[in-house]
Formats: C-alpha cells, structure tokens, sequence
C-alpha cells in the first residue's frame, strides 16, 4: 500500500474487466462486443468530424444526440441525460440518486461494477438473492431500501424481466429511485423507457456499445423523470464539463438515425445465438433463456474453469466467473456464424476427452 493513498482508495476493490488480449488470431467471446461492425453512415458521421474544428471544445451538453434520442423514444430533451459509456452514466446515478440512508438493493448475481461503485461512494447495499432459475423475483423487493437497480436482461444470467413485472417493483416502491440498466434490451427485450412518463421514479439507462457495435467510442445515455436527469447533470458538470467528444456525439447520432442497419444487424445475432442454444443444449449443456448477446451455459460432467482452459487452448476465449453459485458456468458471446462453428467444433472435441 503507497504512503501516499488516500483512506478512500486503501479500502477500494476495483472493477476487473474483461480480457482485451493483445493476441489477435483468438475468437474473441468473452466481453459481449458485437461481431458486426458499426453502421456505416457512423463510419462516415465520424470520418466528417476529422476537421479543423477539432481545435474547439464540443457541445458540453450534447444537445444534438440529446434531441436525436429524445425524438427516437418519444421522449423530451429534459428527459435525457448521455456521458461517456454506460459506465459513467452509472457512476454519476450511484452518486446523484442512489447514495440513500437506506441500502441500496440489487442482485446478488448481477453486473459486478454495482458493489465496486458502493465502495466508492461509501453506499451501504444489500444483494437479494436470484431464485434457483436465477431469476428476479420482483416480490423479494417489496423491503425497505434507500434505492434499487438491476440489469435487465440479467448479467451475466442473460435472464430477462417483463414489464409487468418491472411495474411491480415500481409500484412497491414509490418513494425509492429504481434503475433498471438496459445494455443488452435490444436482444430480445422490451424496453422499460416506455414507462419513464408513468413513473417518476424510473431511470433507464442503455449503451450504445452492444447492440449498435460502438464499445470503442463509449456513448451511454439515462432516460426518466426530469428531475432524476437534473440530478446526474449536477453530478457531470461538478466532474467533467465535456464527457462526449465531437466524434461521440456524430456518430451516436448517425448510429441512431440508421435504424435498418441496427434492425439487421441485431436479428443476425438473436438468430445465431438460438441456434448456437440449440447446438449447446443438444452437447448436453444447461442453457439459461437468453435475451441478450450471450449465453450462460454450464456442463453437468465438465468445470467450467477447465473448459474455458481447453478452448484457450484452441485459441477461443469465453468468461468464467469465480463468484459462488455461479462458478460452473460459463458466459459465451454471440459471434459471428464463423466463430460460432469453431466454437461448437472446439467443444465437440473437447467433450469427447
């Protein structure tokens, strides 16, 4: 421990993400980045941006993507907030809404950034345990509690949350800011945006990192309440002034005004990875349900951390996680066709062993 540290970061756990391996011949499937590329009229939206204005500061406020994604989901400028990837959209919701006298509630099997953001902001929490399904169980919320949030579809679960049971835990917690986290909604889920004007007390929160193929220029939004959205902007502008450069704000609006392009690219993975279910379900593996871009899968006669070694082996990489209960399992990204082949060739030899 340095000397020098604050008290505050002597007591941090931080956030590990997933392996970005400098190995370029692997078959990438353990960070849920889309196999496809981004739309091309972003390509081109962020190509233009290349210019001598380059020299000038962006729009602090982003009011041009705020305008695009207020017009896409029926919404108001004012119900908008965007930052620099889901993360910090989250980071600045942990801080601006959820930092409550009562603990704040989430999962116990769910993204593992939340309890890195208690740490940080010294937010008291208590995970709720998913049921045997590993499913949430919207009654098991019905508790006192400073503030909620989960990830919907689940992560890593995959598991998805209807509306209707969303809209229970909304109801049964009407004085308590509910996040519902939306990175992989458009694999198959519908979103809880359609219900922000009905609850005040709502906030979604979406990336463009997954489903629109834009990891690599880090663009999250939040939509709710106005007053929520207040909130996370006297939060930004006390940190960071200019969290969106030029390229972000370009491209994200493209990404979203291209909305073929998003449609197609998001049916071809919702359709590899049934078929990739399939396959897996039929080699013997248990297969959550999925709405998202992956799958988590476990092997009744293999260690999970075992096969994640053997298919290294063969140059392909998935996502094992150590935390209890869910050690067993494996979370795999949907590929491309190609990749998802070599991935179902790989395990019908290694199960063979």
């Amino acid at each position: 421990m340095n000397r020098f540290w604050s008290s505050v970061v002597h007591k941090l756990t931080p956030y590990v993400p997933g392996e970005q391996p400098k190995q370029t011949d692997l078959v990438k499937l353990n960070t849920n980045e889309n196999p496809y590329p981004p739309s091309p009229k972003a390509l081109l939206a962020m190509s233009a941006e290349a210019a001598e204005t380059l020299r000038l500061y962006p729009d602090p406020n982003a009011d041009r993507l705020k305008q695009t994604l207020a017009d896409y989901y029926r919404v108001t400028p004012q119900q908008v907030f965007v930052g620099n990837g889901s993360d910090e959209v989250l980071a600045h919701t942990f801080m601006g809404l959820l930092k409550q006298d009562l603990p704040l509630l989430f999962p116990d099997i769910s993204y593992s950034f939340y309890p890195v953001y208690c740490g940080l902001y010294g937010i008291d929490y208590q995970t709720i345990p998913l049921n045997e399904t590993f499913e949430i169980e919207p009654a098991d919320y019905g508790i006192p509690n400073g503030a909620i949030i989960f990830p919907n579809p689940n992560a890593p679960t995959g598991r998805l949350l209807p509306l209707s049971s969303i809209e229970s835990i909304l109801k049964q917690n009407t004085d308590s800011v509910v996040v519902v986290d939306e990175a992989y909604i458009d694999f198959g889920g519908e979103s809880a945006i359609a219900l922000v004007d009905q609850y005040p007390n709502l906030l979604v929160i979406q990336t463009l990192s997954k489903s629109r193929s834009l990891a690599g220029l880090r663009v999250g939004f939040a939509i709710g309440h106005a007053e929520l959205i207040e909130a996370l902007e006297r939060v930004k502008n006390s940190f960071n002034s200019y969290p969106l450069d030029r390229f972000a704000i370009s491209g994200a609006v493209a990404a979203f005004e291209d909305q073929a392009y998003f449609a197609e690219q998001c049916q071809r993975v919702m359709s590899t990875r049934e078929r990739l279910a399939e396959a897996m379900s039929k080699m013997g593996f248990l297969v959550l349900p999925s709405a998202a871009n992956f799958l988590f899968v476990s092997h009744p006669d293999w260690d999970a951390a075992t096969l994640a070694a053997q298919l290294r082996e063969q140059a392909i990489i998935v996502r094992h996680f150590k935390q209890a209960r869910i050690d067993q399992f494996l979370r795999i990204t949907i590929g491309t066709d190609e990749q998802t082949q070599r991935l179902l060739d790989a395990l019908a030899s290694i199960l063979k062993r």
